[in-house]
């Protein structure tokens, strides 16, 4: 940054800028329980587990045709960087 008169008055880094879109693993977790996973349309018995911004969504899932529906809704939230889907069959 400079300031007026083209004097240097400090350095903004990368990580500086992506600091306000990074979330806590455990705040995004809670987020994909709530508002992916949550009551009453939840696919009955999936859970999920964020680490390092990656969401893994583990369980029986009945209908495969609802994988991409759940992988893209996951993928909304902000701070998944990522998403493993474990599934079987229930």
């Amino acid at each position: 940054m400079v300031n007026d008169v083209g004097m240097l008055e400090g350095v903004v880094s990368r990580s500086d800028l992506l600091k306000a879109f990074l979330r806590a693993d455990a705040e995004v977790e809670e987020d994909i329980r709530r508002s992916v996973l949550g009551e009453p349309a939840a696919p009955v018995g999936l859970d999920v587990t964020v680490a390092d911004g990656v969401a893994t969504i583990r369980g029986p899932l009945a209908d495969r045709s609802m994988v991409p529906l759940v992988a893209r809704a996951v993928r909304a939230v902000e701070g998944v960087v990522d998403v493993r889907m474990e599934l079987g069959a229930p």
